[in-house]
């Protein structure tokens, strides 16, 4: 089986950890001051390979650019913004439904910036995935209590899914041609470049050192950081975006079977039912014999 077949599925496996990663980096580390270390960490390991390697590295200043320009829409707002905003209080449930928002971001996008078109089956997938994340976790947000959820801190989690929605797109436009290692290791750069001195400001910096913290770590940067993330822009490049976007209404259901799994953290029946639903609006979005419309 080729990796363009393999990728989707490793992809929605590594993603999805992300979430139980968050969860136990807390007991570390502030989210801003983890994601600086994260970052910082990658960009060694992904240069260190693109040495090894031989790769080549852009060869004009503009693909440079690009690259970080990138990496601070994808990972150093994005991230930044999401893991802030459940650090400010936002529920993880919440947040689930927000992140459903990008894929439906994405396909409009797309249909005006770079020209997808897509079938009225795919159209149907993207709302039925939207509609399974629903499912999943809109019980659990309708018993939360309003009042103690900052409004400012759901709009920055909304506004980080216009920032990887605004990423995404900007990967398939106008990062078509160079290796994906050093397109890797630039975009990390960006990330750090905007989330190291909003750590400064905010946090305070703090490590809990330790064995937990290193395995947590190691995970975030080699499974989801470079490995995710990897097949993530390998995605872009081979296929439409709106479909490599449709992929995350995966993640917050298997997320949160993953949750019920380490933490013991009730999987309810909405749950399995959304996951289903996800599921067949995903393969709908993807399936090889969807035809665009003329």
């Amino acid at each position: 089986m080729t990796l363009t077949r393999l990728a989707p599925v490793l992809f929605v496996l590594l993603w999805s950890t992300g979430w139980v990663s968050a969860k136990y980096a807390d007991f570390y580390a502030d989210p801003l001051t983890f994601l600086v270390i994260r970052y910082a960490s990658a960009i060694v390991l992904f240069y260190a390979v693109c040495r090894f390697a031989g790769v080549s590295w852009p060869k004009e200043r503009s693909g440079w650019l690009h690259a970080i320009a990138s990496g601070v829409l994808l990972h150093g707002l994005y991230l930044g913004m999401v893991w802030w905003a459940i650090g400010e209080g936002v529920p993880a449930a919440m947040s689930g439904i927000i992140a459903g928002l990008q894929p439906l971001m994405t396909a409009v996008a797309a249909g005006f910036l770079v020209g997808e078109d897509l079938s009225l089956t795919q159209k149907i997938g993207l709302v039925l995935g939207f509609c399974g994340i629903a499912v999943a976790v809109l019980p659990n947000v309708l018993v939360l209590d309003a009042s103690a959820i900052p409004a400012y801190a759901v709009a920055v989690n909304v506004l980080a899914m216009t920032a990887v929605t605004a990423g995404t797109i900007y990967q398939k436009r106008f990062l078509k041609q160079g290796d994906l290692r050093a397109v890797a290791t630039l975009q990390y750069v960006g990330a750090l470049l905007v989330t190291l001195p909003v750590a400064f400001v905010l946090e305070d910096m703090h490590v809990q050192w330790g064995l937990g913290f290193f395995a947590v770590l190691g995970w975030s940067v080699i499974g989801i950081s470079m490995g995710a993330i990897a097949l993530l822009l390998h995605l872009i490049r081979k296929g439409d975006v709106s479909k490599a976007a449709s992929l995350i209404y995966l993640v917050p259901p298997l997320a949160a079977i993953e949750a019920a799994l380490v933490f013991g953290e009730a999987l309810t029946m909405p749950m399995m039912i959304g996951t289903v639903i996800v599921m067949l609006g995903v393969y709908l979005t993807n399936r090889a014999g969807a035809k665009p419309q003329a």
